[in-house]
Formats: C-alpha cells, structure tokens, sequence
C-alpha cells in the first residue's frame, strides 16, 4: 500500500523583512555587475525598525562606484514600504554602508592561472525537479509561492486598499505515494492597516487571493482555511520582524521536498558555487525529468574552496526511472559543465539578472533570464540514452 500523508510549504512575500533584505544584498550585486560583470561580490543586510545595514566584501576594476543608498531606498520604494508606520519608510530610513574590499587569500583561491576559477568556499548544493507541476516543482512551494504573488498583485493594482506588503503562506497537500491529490489546509496572514475587521480580512483575501489560485479540482471537501490566525498584523515589515539576507533558504528552493545545502544565494555573485552550483544543479534535474528518465530527480554536487573539479557528483532518481543513476551520472558529466567557470558560462551567469530571484523562489519561474529553467539539454539526455 502506498503511504498516505501531508506535506506542507510556506512562502513568504517580497515585503518580508528577510525577502526584503535579500532583494536589497542582490540589487547591491547587480548594480556591481552592470559595470562589472567580472566582479566578486559577497553583500549581506539586516533590517530592523526604520533602518538598513549592508555590509560585504567586493572586488572589482578600478572606477567602479555603487550607491547603497540610494539601492536600500529604491528597493523599498519598490516593494511598497512608504511609511515608517507600516513598518519601513524608503524616505526617511537610515542606512549604514559598512562594505569594504575583499580578502586577498579568497581572490587567490578563486582565480585561477588560464581562466579557471576555483570554487569560492567549500559546500554542497542539491537540486530537485518533479513531474507535480508544469514547472517541474512541487506542488505545495509552488501554490504557496503563487498565493502571495497573486496578494502582490492585488495589493500594488489598489485592489484592496489596506493590504500592506508583508505576508506569509502555507499549504498542506495530501499525497498518495508521491502524487498529490487534495489541497487540506491553506494558511495566509497578510499584514493590513489598522482598523480592518477580521471579517473583512477573511472575506477579501479568499475572494481576491486564495479562490483564483487553488486549482478547484484539487480542494479537499474538508479543506481548512487559516487567514491571519494571529488576529490582528497591522505591525509588520521590519518594524515588526527583523530582517537578515538568507535566512528563507527553504523558500528559496523546494518547500523541503528535497535536502537543502549549507549555504544561502542572495548577495552572492556566481563564482560562489553557493548560488551556481545551486542553479546547475536545479538545470541538471529539471532536464533528466523532462527527458523522461525519471518522475523525480535529486542532484548534489559539492566543492571545496579553490578547487574547480566538483569532489563529488551524485544522482538520486527516486526509483521511479527508466535509466541506472550511474549511467545518468556519466551523462550527465559529459553533458553539463560543473566547474565554476563552466557552470557560469553554460548559464551565462555573469549579469545582472539577480534581484529578480530575490523574491518567490528562485526556481519554477520561466523567466528569459533564468537560464537554469530551460530544458534545452532534454533532447541530448534522450540521444544519449537512445530514447
């Protein structure tokens, strides 16, 4: 008998006070890469009540200016935060810029004699695709990620007046084996402002967000819904929450439908395999799943600091596959590139295309510059198999 159990994901907003603070870390690197697409940057930024701190190392060719404060205010004014009242004001904040040079013993590890670049820290990165959605992801991070880009959206088209930007998600799918067949609990707080009745907050936020969302045919009869179970959140953003880059990894990737390596992505440029490894190793999965040798895909690749050669590259197809993981392992060795420098070229990493992965997952978007979505090496994968 198959087994029969929930399985929960949240996602939290762009107006979270961690999402918030990793959007800021990669505008800070993109605003780098636009003048310097060579360039090493590593920024990190905490939020608490009306004030920003970034912080980080960077090296970069000469002439290379950057104004932090001006990218923490544009950033907030962005995501919606325009009064200190509802928990940040782009206008008035104070920002500290405490970023400085990198350390010469991490540029040498990372640069390499003929152009290789060795990996700038040791670790491990996982990858995961499945056949539960059109975008090869599960299906609970997926619905949670699309409730609150719908919230987003209602929010910033003044569909609902009090809607403010911070706002967390949470669904709970049933599955049979590893098919999902029922939707059972959807949690969704959503920060308003003061004076809004929790009827009126209830009423609005199924009507405008959660109904034109959740697939009907997968609704439970017994589904529960949990809006703003807190009671009042009219205190939010980071006054409410401090804020810190990297601290929402699991939301970042798969929901916890997969293991999750040690570090985080935002703030970080490619030659750290934190964040490259990570996307390539979403590229490889995605690409075997739409192949077709397997329903379900884990990847991990590991690294250690100033080595370009992975230590080690592992394929766990789940059992449900039409191919031995030692072949597809040797596939896919020939087939992708995983030093840093061939992951960065193979993706075309060196833009500035980060913000954007910032907030709603950095996987699962078809957007022209995620490049790490493309399924483009399933035909290869098929040849190489004879399928």
């Amino acid at each position: 008998m198959e087994k029969d159990y929930l399985f929960t994901s949240e996602s939290v907003s762009e107006g979270h006070p961690d999402k918030m603070a990793d959007q800021i870390s990669d505008a800070v690197l993109d605003a780098v890469f636009k003048q310097d697409n060579m360039a090493r940057v590593a920024c990190e930024t905490l939020l608490t009540e009306n004030r920003a701190v970034v912080a980080g190392e960077f090296s970069t060719k000469k002439g290379v200016t950057f104004d932090v404060k001006k990218i923490v205010r544009e950033t907030a004014k962005d995501i919606g935060y325009n009064d200190a009242a509802c928990g940040f004001d782009y206008k008035t904040c104070k920002i500290e810029n405490l970023m400085h040079g990198q350390s010469d013993n991490i540029a040498k590890a990372v640069v390499k004699k003929g152009g290789e670049i060795g990996a700038g820290d040791q670790g491990l990165m996982f990858g995961y695709a499945c056949t539960e959605t059109p975008e090869y992801m599960p299906l609970p991070i997926m619905l949670a990620h699309k409730l609150l880009q719908q919230a987003s959206q209602v929010r910033k088209a003044g569909l609902v007046k009090w809607l403010l930007p911070d706002a967390k998600s949470q669904v709970s799918i049933r599955y049979i084996g590893h098919k999902p067949v029922a939707i059972e609990r959807v949690v969704l707080s959503t920060q308003h402002t003061k004076g809004v009745s929790h009827a009126r907050i209830e009423k609005a936020v199924r009507e405008y967000i959660i109904d034109p969302i959740l697939p009907a045919a997968l609704l439970s009869k017994d589904i529960v819904y949990l809006i703003n179970p807190s009671g009042n959140f009219y205190i939010g953003g980071p006054l409410g929450d401090t804020g810190l880059t990297g601290r929402k990894i699991i939301v970042d990737t798969y929901g916890g439908s997969c293991p999750h390596g040690g570090g985080a992505f935002s703030g970080k440029d490619p030659t750290k395999v934190d964040r490259s490894a990570a996307y390539a190793a979403r590229y490889i999965a995605k690409n075997i799943v739409a192949a077709g040798l397997a329903e379900r895909c884990t990847v991990q690749l590991s690294y250690a600091i100033g080595v370009a050669e992975p230590t080690s590259l592992m394929l766990n197809l789940h059992g449900d596959r039409k191919v031995e993981e030692h072949e597809a392992e040797k596939a896919v060795r020939e087939i992708f590139a995983v030093t840093p420098r061939g992951m960065i070229e193979m993706l075309d990493l060196r833009r500035p295309i980060y913000q954007k992965t910032a907030s709603y997952g950095h996987f699962g978007r078809e957007l022209p510059e995620f490049t790490w979505e493309r399924t483009d090496k399933a035909e290869a994968l098929r040849r190489w198999f004879k399928l």
